[in-house]
């Protein structure tokens, strides 16, 4: 993931709604048969730009999407969201999991499937085109969304990086 684009926001200073994106049941094999427990990766946000993902695992669902929820909470970052889109094409990568995001016009909606809806619905995403290509393991797709979205830059943040005024980054 590039880390460069992205800036860490504290949870404690923003309201933060909750999306389960998805539950699994495991087993751990013992000497007496199967133990069961569940996974749950949770994704959070703000609808402002502000977002982020996490994974609990316990005994009860309750628990794990519980420790989801806090993990996210711990993971948060800032994402560009331009007149409710994103700024540009992007492609995110992760394990096997490859996804693309192109901006769309206002009034298209979020054309995108389940893992990464949730993702960019948090987000405060309005309009955008996306496809999942590669793995449909929401783990994969959760976090190649986030790569997508951490490799994107506004017009403001290019030209502050550039050390140019906001005319000659639309000009040249």
């Amino acid at each position: 993931m590039a880390q460069s684009n992205i800036k860490t926001v504290k949870a404690s200073e923003i309201d933060l709604k909750e999306r389960v994106v998805a539950i699994k049941r495991v087993a751990k094999v013992v000497k007496g048969g199967r133990r069961f427990s569940f996974s749950a990766i949770v994704v959070v946000g703000d609808s402002h730009g502000v977002v982020g993902y996490g994974l609990g695992k316990a005994n009860e669902v309750t628990d794990a999407i519980t420790k989801g929820i806090d993990d996210a909470k711990k993971n948060l970052v800032k994402v560009p969201v331009i007149k409710g889109t994103v700024p540009h094409t992007a492609e995110g990568k992760y394990c096997g999991g490859f996804v693309l995001l192109k901006p769309a016009a206002p009034g298209t909606g979020v054309i995108a499937g389940g893992a990464m809806r949730a993702v960019l619905e948090s987000a405060g995403v309005k309009d955008v085109l996306a496809k999942s290509k590669g793995s449909s393991n929401p783990h994969n797709v959760v976090k190649a969304t986030f790569d997508a979205l951490a490799n994107m830059r506004d017009a403001f943040t290019v030209a502050q990086q550039r050390g140019v005024s906001m005319d000659k980054v639309f000009n040249g």
